[in-house]
């Protein structure tokens, strides 16, 4: 059967149809013409600064500022963040200041002083860069732009804004990244996110792309009342596996793929499709602009603007075992690196080969000491750990569904295709064993047994992990139309998630809580409004989708000959 699955899934734009200006020559003249007397184009860190100013210096004006003088030099701002960045190759410290606490203040009012005056004589002015609208008002641009595409030029070569850090190893610039800048960067962009008159995408330099700040926010708009897909994006692991490059219809050359994110809005994109094309723009964007629309007001209420969900893949179909691995406890990640929340997650099996398993829990009787004492002679190099001397090892196939609350010691064996649901922070796995492998640019893997031990509950040994975590499945409605189940997770995890096997149609109600969901079985499906306030949106196979909280009652249409398969995840309420 052949593959249905979008990568490259676009939301249709209403109101907007042909608003998209493409290619340099004509967003140049359209800036030209709209600019009165000061041009201000604010960007996101990481953009090509330097190709980009070659372009907008076109645009006759007789001033130019750039708004990296405003920033301290590079070694105060080290000096500042040193706590926030550590040592560690993958974790930092959580920072949550401000654009202005890198900001020379006498340099800013020396800025704006200057665009100032040239207004008052009449001159053109182009503000342009990271905090230009702290210099001044006029046309106001702002150029966006993925985290992904910002961790793939890290990759090659980028430096981290205002450092010299060039060839520094990736990892440490994406941890920069995801602990300060993209912080600092969000929060700003939130202080004139309204005031946007165009959003530039330069996400790719050979497709520059241009729509009003009006369509890009009347876009999101509507993407918070109806469902939708984010964009995914792929990525190669020593551990990884072949499945996704049939079903997700990627390059069928490529070694393999290891992960897929394929509904993490704080990673994701989204594509605004205008009918002559479309603009890519940060998930973010949208978790930030319409939070309560999209979340749903408890959720927004517990969480803030932030996406508490996550669904991706892990790909071992001929590959390799995960690396084996435990979770930050709340207090741990909260007090050690400045999070709210921790990695609770859990593996639903999508699909598995013959030998398929998944490590999880600890065996009766095991000893702390001796499995540390194991774990660190084998990661010098002296021994190979004897994992299932420690650790249970459960057979897994295809629907099953392993629950995995922050603390227990697990990992995917080989030959396994997990649908992996879980909390949204995004970088804390503490390895404690990784095969005696190194990744693919061919360095060791970092292993964090430091943190790892502090934070494995060792007492989640055989039985309780048998009752609790491995498929703790039961049916809660079934009639003609559908068999609905509980399949987790457990109750030390805020994410409830229901399964269900549809003959014909489902309704579903949400009440006021974000849904966030994957086509586990079947070609496809459609999820109908009830109140037609969006058309029938079709889904695929193994495709994530988001149903927003404002979207409120809707239904699951099996649109096939076949039952259906669909697994939904949510916040599950506090109790009163």
């Amino acid at each position: 059967m052949t593959s249905l699955y979008d990568p490259y899934p676009k939301t249709k734009i209403e109101g907007h149809q042909g608003e998209l200006i493409q290619g340099w020559e004509s967003i140049l003249a359209q800036l030209q013409e709209k600019m009165e007397d000061i041009l201000v184009i604010d960007t996101y860190p990481g953009v090509y600064d330097e190709e980009i100013k070659h372009e907008l210096k076109k645009i006759p004006h007789d001033v130019w500022i750039d708004a990296i003088e405003l920033f301290k030099d590079q070694e105060t701002i080290y000096e500042q963040l040193k706590y926030h960045i550590t040592d560690d190759r993958v974790f930092g410290r959580m920072y949550y200041g401000e654009i202005e606490n890198f900001i020379v203040e006498d340099k800013k009012k020396t800025l704006q002083e200057q665009a100032q005056k040239a207004r008052q004589e009449g001159k053109k002015v182009i503000v342009y860069g990271y905090g230009a609208n702290l210099i001044a008002q006029g046309l106001l641009v702002y150029l966006d732009l993925a985290r992904w595409e910002i961790t793939l030029r890290y990759r090659q070569g980028m430096p981290n804004f205002l450092a010299d850090n060039q060839d520094e190893d990736a990892l440490k610039k994406i941890k920069r990244g995801f602990f300060i800048e993209w912080r600092v960067a969000d929060k700003y962009k939130r202080t004139f996110f309204d005031r946007i008159d165009y959003f530039i995408d330069t996400n790719d330099m050979n497709e520059i792309k241009m729509v009003s700040g009006k369509a890009v926010r009347d876009g999101l708009i509507q993407m918070a009342h109806r469902p939708f897909r984010l964009v995914p994006y792929f990525d190669p692991g020593v551990w990884g596996g072949q499945w996704m490059k049939s079903v997700c219809n990627l390059d069928p050359d490529k070694e393999n793929y290891a992960w897929s994110f394929d509904g993490v809005p704080e990673e994701n994109s989204i594509y605004l499709d205008f009918g002559n094309g479309f603009i890519e723009l940060p998930a973010m964007d949208l978790v930030l602009d319409q939070p309560k629309a999209l979340l749903g007001k408890s959720v927004y209420s517990r969480f803030g603007a932030e996406f508490p969900i996550r669904f991706d893949f892990l790909d071992t179909i001929g590959g390799q075992n995960l690396s084996l691995q435990v979770h930050p406890l709340t207090e741990y990640i909260h007090r050690t690196f400045g999070m709210a929340y921790t990695q609770d997650e859990s593996y639903y099996i999508l699909d598995a080969k013959e030998g398929a398993c998944v490590y999880l829990g600890l065996k009766e009787g095991v000893v702390p000491e001796e499995m540390i004492s194991d774990l660190e002679a084998a990661n010098r190099g002296e021994i190979l750990f004897d994992a299932e001397k420690y650790v249970n090892k459960f057979p897994a196939k295809k629907h099953d569904h392993f629950l995995i609350p922050a603390g227990t010691t697990h990992c995917s064996g080989k030959d396994a295709m997990v649908l992996e649901i879980s909390a949204t922070p995004y970088c804390f796995t503490f390895k404690l064993w990784d095969w005696a492998r190194v990744g693919l640019d061919g360095k060791p893997r970092p292993v964090h047994i430091e943190h790892g031990k502090k934070n494995i509950q060792w007492d989640r040994t055989t039985h309780w992990v048998e009752k609790n975590l491995v498929n703790a499945i039961y049916t809660l409605k079934e009639d003609e139309h559908v068999k609905e189940e509980h399949t987790g997770l457990h109750k030390l995890e805020y994410i409830e998630t229901r399964r269900y096997w549809i003959q014909d149609e489902v309704l579903i109600k949400n009440e006021d809580n974000v849904n966030m969901l994957n086509l586990i079985e079947g070609q496809s499906c459609l999820i109908e409004s009830m109140d037609g306030s969006f058309e029938p949106f079709e889904v695929h196979y193994a495709e994530t989708f988001i149903v927003p909280a404002s979207v409120k009652n809707y239904k699951i249409v099996n649109n096939t000959n076949k039952t259906i398969g669909v697994i939904r995840a949510y916040v599950r309420k506090p109790k009163a």
